[in-house]
């Protein structure tokens, strides 16, 4: 009887996966990594959680910015959150319909496996 391997190799085990992955999957999880972390990012700048009451807080939302963002994946839809005071947009977003590097969707994708 053969034994387990004891090794795997992390970066082609990725590779198979995210080749048998469909498209729609991974934009999905983009999506949402990218709009949690620009609701975290806004949270911050806000000085709390949104919906919560504090004394720290120093400014609050106010809606949604919907701004398209080309990947290799397709595009994909961020909200962008806005502030009732000053503007809130995050400096590794681009502004403009820019396509995305793979860069950000391997990071979603290890970040997904390890999760």
């Amino acid at each position: 009887m053969a034994s387990a391997p004891n090794h795997i190799d992390p970066t082609g085990y990725l590779d198979d996966l995210l080749a048998q992955t469909s498209p729609d999957l991974m934009r999905q999880m983009l999506q949402n990594t990218i709009n949690l972390l620009l609701s975290a990012q806004a949270d911050q700048v806000c000085g709390a959680e949104y919906g919560i009451t504090s004394d720290t807080r120093t400014n609050r939302r106010n809606g949604y910015r919907h701004r398209d963002l080309d990947t290799r994946v397709g595009t994909i839809d961020v909200a962008v959150p806005k502030l009732r005071q000053g503007s809130y947009f995050p400096d590794w977003l681009p502004e403009h319909r820019t396509r995305v590097e793979s860069a950000l969707t391997s990071a979603v994708a290890t970040a997904y496996l390890k999760a």
